[in-house]
């Protein structure tokens, strides 16, 4: 017997991924001015400070995901990582912007990214906890729509309130987000065991689980997280560096390009649910490949792209062929990993997404210097990276109920 779909359930999870959400764009917006104005430091000691989040993150969320699957508590397993990682994060995300000394600003960014990195992967956990197999794409775009909608009110919000004073905006996002984390331990009810019990021992470490991925005779898992790697080094790559290539290749000033890209960030939130929609019904490998290769050919598009039209003809649909890939990517996972361990392969996500978070735009960077400036380098090494993402995906085995690829 198939188990009602919640929106209920569902829109008080997503509250809490809005809160997350909510963080890092205001984190983003304002740190690096406070890093330049206040302490004069270089453009690359800013660029390596506010990469610190993903250093953490390779390490820190498949450790924290690993051990909250171990957890037993009688509030459940995840909970305990949210009540201790939100309401630190929320306090050293305040004094960031308090800080008047170069050592303390570090030490308060790198405790505030320590503290998001131990709820993160708890938290998102609760998606697999809590629905089933057929109902977590649909779930987990009701989620990123959240979660997009979190970004735009950092954005918009955060913006006034910083004309009230520097700290305005980081209270504001500690306080949503520690109520969004409170709403989620208040009326969601964790399992105490996963949906499906599956055979699977659980007791191992981060580095046991990825070489149990990296032995296992249904190759799945290790083919999933390839294809993770892949597709977000090719898109982490063109959200660094698409904003450059607009000024210094197609002479586009920096406030009409920040217009232009926000319309990609905006098709990926009202394509979110129905991406979801789309994978419950011709399931989830299928439509992450249709994103694919609509992503592929884009890129490919993108080396002939000469003005602002065609550029605009590029991040309307980049938006949407991404939310096919994002939303339905780690329901995916948790297909290929089983519901046991859905903290451990959680985490292996996030270690998958954070190296191609800290790679991608470095290794873009790399190539334009060597290219003597040429940024539509970047197009050829997304597109490298998609195509090489398909292929790995096209080698996952459908897990679960949904329909395969011949049914």
């Amino acid at each position: 017997m198939h188990q009602p779909f919640s929106y209920r359930k569902t829109f008080i999870l997503g509250f809490g991924f809005f809160g997350i959400s909510l963080i890092w764009p205001i984190f983003n917006n304002f740190v690096p001015i406070f890093l330049k104005e206040d302490f004069t430091l270089s453009a690359t000691a800013i660029g390596f400070i506010m990469t610190w989040d993903n250093y953490l993150n390779m390490f820190l969320q498949p450790v924290v995901g690993e051990r909250s699957d171990r957890t037993r508590t009688r509030f459940g397993r995840r909970k305990p990582w949210m009540a201790v990682g939100a309401p630190l994060a929320a306090f050293f995300f305040i004094i960031v912007p308090l800080m008047r000394s170069p050592a303390g600003i570090m030490i308060a960014i790198l405790l505030t990214n320590v503290s998001m990195a131990l709820f993160r992967s708890p938290t998102i956990a609760l998606l697999g906890d809590l629905f089933p197999a057929e109902q977590r794409s649909k779930a987990n775009g009701v989620i990123n729509l959240m979660g997009g909608l979190g970004s735009i009110a950092a954005f918009l919000i955060g913006g006034k309130l910083y004309e009230l004073g520097r700290i305005t905006p980081f209270i504001f996002g500690s306080v949503v987000m520690v109520s969004a984390i409170a709403a989620v331990w208040g009326f969601v009810r964790e399992p105490q065991q996963p949906l499906q019990t599956e055979k699977h021992d659980t007791r191992g470490s981060f580095f046991t689980n990825l070489n149990e991925v990296l032995r296992a005779s249904d190759r799945s898992g290790l083919y999933i997280l390839l294809a993770i790697l892949c597709w977000f080094l090719g898109f982490n790559a063109l959200e660094t560096w698409i904003s450059s290539f607009g000024k210094f290749t197609l002479g586009i000033n920096e406030g009409r390009m920040a217009i232009f890209t926000s319309g990609l960030a905006l098709m990926f939130v009202i394509f979110a649910v129905p991406s979801g929609l789309l994978a419950t019904r011709y399931g989830r490998r299928r439509v992450i490949l249709a994103g694919i290769i609509g992503l592929s050919l884009l890129f490919i598009y993108g080396l002939v792209v000469k003005n602002q039209w065609m550029l605009i003809s590029f991040l309307i649909p980049a938006g949407f062929f991404w939310a096919l890939i994002n939303v339905n990517s780690l329901p995916m996972v948790y297909d290929v990993g089983g519901d046991a361990r859905i903290g451990s392969f959680t985490g292996l996500y996030y270690f998958a997404s954070n190296v191609a978070a800290v790679a991608g735009p470095q290794a873009v960077g790399l190539l334009i210097d060597l290219t003597q400036g040429n940024y539509r380098i970047m197009f050829i090494f997304s597109a490298v990276f998609m195509i090489l993402a398909g292929l790995f995906m096209f080698l996952v085995k459908e897990h679960n109920s949904v329909p395969a690829f011949g049914e």
